[in-house]
């Protein structure tokens, strides 16, 4: 056995560095040992861990996050096992092009499966929503106008029982309209929709049938908040919660509220004929406060809108529209267009007797004794309106309640239509129709006046034996509506007067004071002594001609003029044709 220390040879590309040693090893070589010769002793040698160039060390395809590149092609549909890259468990052909086409094919099938369900779904599901609105107890409006909070607290200093305010005044009297109107909300009245004035007496039908088959929603100038509205009472959402949106590249809303409310009233038709047919009777949709709609383009669009819908199922019989305003324009203006089917229901004060035995009921629920003479005076300050009766009838000392309630009233109609004496004329647009809404309250005055002197003199004679027995029982003087426009000079001045609830004009086209509490206010205007209404009337429109006849008169300015010049002004009205 030869052994030899040498120096390790290193690769050719690894290089020593300075102050390095080399490398030493062990190399035995073996010629082969004899037979008889013992075994070598056995020496322990230490070897040196040879030095190995700097490498990179070879990485993985796993570790390196790339194994599936190294997978072989393998199409959806196509051959190989049931593993990546592995035989497809929908096999169709032997060709796996054709297998994954026909896979896309039925996925995609699945997808519009599925959506053209839930589309049917949600259609179905809307309709439903839709039908539960005019169940019984469903109605919003119909919840906040009956929920009511008990209090048994009594406000001593203003003496007056907050109790009754719980009370609706209704419950101490049955008008006589209201047979007309439970008839109407109970579907009794097809062919026919509504125009009506009073919501109280609407919110107690309801509440006779629990809302079954009726809807009632409010409107409102901003036509954003009325589609909500509508939406709320018909229980509609205008495809806002449905999924279908994802997919959708146009808003549903940007054709604005008139044409999510034509969606909503396509929807309510549905219901409108399947109700119909399964009960035999109308649906009730009741539109409230109709004029809050804007007297401009928009807001008469939507009313049109909303009764084009209410002759076309009136015509039908499967749904009955019923308006509500205070006001006279939305009257004029579907009259105007057409309303072949349209009956309005005009909603009066009560008459004094009616007024008495109302005010009595009141205050006998609340243990107040009131002697027959002051209920008398007090039905003649404030008239038969019921919220008027309602304030009176809560207060201890009822007729002082009434008279300051007049008080009121005067304060709050010189505010609007107060006469200013020398007004600048800034204001003269204003004074304008102060002025003009005093000529038409003077002649109020005036007409009231004259009645009082006939029934006197009636009185006196002894007849007028079917007629009013009191000045209590005269009812509000009345001019109609083209007198009112002689008297004010103005046309256009009657809306605003009517939209100011200072007067009232009913459908045969009759004005008269919106309240017993406006006439007796503007009565003590004109009757006043401390400022002389005539003078003061005659006053402000002397000085509004001033004004305008200073806004028509044109001045000339002439310069360079010394003193002891003269001008010479010439006028020729000659026409230019006697000058050819």
């Amino acid at each position: 056995m030869i052994t030899r220390l040498g120096a390790r040879s290193l690769p050719r590309h690894a290089a020593l560095s300075p102050g390095s040693r080399p490398v030493l090893s062990r190399r035995t070589y073996t010629e082969g040992p004899a037979a008889n010769d013992p075994p070598p002793p056995r020496k322990h040698t230490i070897q040196p861990t040879p030095h190995k160039p700097t490498e990179h060390p070879t990485r993985h395809e796993v570790h390196e996050g790339s194994s599936a590149i190294n997978v072989p092609f393998n199409p959806p549909g196509g051959g190989g096992g049931s593993g990546i890259g592995g035989t497809s468990l929908f096999a169709f052909t032997k060709n796996p092009f054709l297998d994954a086409a026909l896979t896309t094919i039925i996925g995609l099938g699945m997808v519009f499966a599925g959506g053209v369900g839930y589309l049917k779904w949600y259609k179905w599901n809307v309709l439903n929503k839709i039908e539960k609105a005019f169940k019984a107890g469903y109605d919003p409006a119909l919840e906040l106008a009956t929920c009511q909070t008990k209090g048994s607290q009594k406000d001593d200093a203003s003496g007056i029982d907050e109790e009754m305010d719980d009370i609706p005044w209704t419950e101490h009297l049955r008008r006589k309209e209201q047979d007309r109107i439970d008839h109407i909300v109970q579907g009794q009245e097809p062919g026919h929709y509504f125009g009506s004035g009073k919501g109280t007496m609407i919110f107690d039908s309801m509440s006779a049938i629990q809302a079954e088959g009726v809807s009632m929603c409010d409107a409102h100038p901003d036509l954003e908040v009325f589609r909500l509205r509508l939406g709320k009472a018909l229980n509609y959402e205008y495809n806002e919660d449905s999924q279908t949106g994802l997919f959708q590249r146009r808003d549903p809303r940007e054709g604005g509220p008139a044409l999510d409310i034509e969606r909503a009233l396509n929807k309510l038709e549905k219901v409108a004929l399947r109700s119909a047919r399964r009960t035999g009777r109308p649906l009730v949709l009741i539109v409230n406060n109709v004029h809050f709609f804007k007297n401009d383009d928009d807001g008469r669009n939507m009313l049109l809108q909303l009764q084009q819908r209410a002759e076309a199922w009136a015509a039908s019989g499967i749904l009955t529209m019923v308006f509500s305003t205070d006001d006279f324009w939305p009257f004029y203006a579907m009259r105007q267009k057409y309303g072949s089917r349209m009956h309005v229901l005009s909603i009066y004060d009560l008459d004094a007797k009616e007024a008495r035995h109302a005010c009595t009921r009141m205050r006998m629920n609340l243990n107040h004794k009131t002697a027959p003479d002051d209920i008398q005076s007090i039905v003649q300050l404030v008239g038969g309106r019921l919220s008027y009766l309602n304030k009176v009838a809560r207060n201890k000392d009822a007729l002082e309640m009434a008279k300051h309630l007049l008080d009121v009233e005067k304060a709050w109609l010189l505010s609007q239509i107060g006469l200013i004496v020398d007004c600048d004329d800034d204001v003269m647009d204003e004074q304008k129709w102060s002025s003009c809404s005093w000529l038409l309250l003077a002649e109020f005055v005036k007409m009231r006046q004259e009645q009082e002197r006939d029934l006197l003199e009636s009185l006196k004679a002894g007849g007028n034996i079917d007629g009013p027995k009191s000045i209590a029982e005269l009812p509000l003087p009345v001019i109609p509506y083209w007198k009112c426009r002689q008297l004010m000079t103005r046309a256009d001045f009657l809306e605003e007067l009517d939209r100011a609830n200072i007067i009232a004009i009913d459908v045969h086209h009759d004005v008269r004071p919106d309240s017993m509490l406006i006439l007796h206010a503007a009565r003590e205007v004109v009757e006043s002594r401390e400022l002389p209404f005539e003078e003061t009337l005659n006053s402000v429109r002397d000085r509004i001609d001033e004004i305008e006849s200073l806004h028509r008169t044109r001045e000339l300015t002439f310069k360079d003029l010394d003193k002891g010049d003269r001008i010479s002004l010439v006028v020729d009205k000659t026409s230019s044709q006697d000058d050819d």
